[in-house]
């Protein structure tokens, strides 16, 4: 499948992006180029390989044999009450604009 001018017509203007004529020639060349890979990457033969939860071992458990040796980072449960946060006051007094509980934004959305 390759990707063609109209799709990154249609992917930019989802993005909201204003691409250049060079811009989106150069992003339809890489988009194709990195497809190309990955077909060349589908033309491998893989039935020997066996399948990977993790490529690096740095949160294994050597004990353990095959995707069940990866242990998985974790951290205790607190409860966001128990974390002490910024007071309002504080959280705004450096924006721009506030209505005194909320940040004011500008409308960055128009269609």
């Amino acid at each position: 499948m390759k990707v063609t001018d109209k799709d990154v017509a249609y992917v930019a203007d989802l993005a909201n992006l204003e691409l250049t004529s060079e811009e989106r020639a150069r992003l339809l060349r890489d988009l194709n180029s990195i497809l190309d890979y990955v077909n060349q990457l589908n033309e491998l033969d893989t039935s020997n390989v066996q399948p990977m939860a993790q490529v690096l071992h740095r949160y294994s458990d050597e004990s353990q044999k095959g995707v069940e040796n990866f242990v998985y980072a974790s951290r205790d449960d607190i409860h966001e009450s128990l974390r002490k946060s910024l007071a309002r006051k504080v959280a705004l007094a450096n924006a721009p604009e506030t209505d005194g509980t909320f940040f004011r934004v500008p409308k960055v959305i128009e269609r």
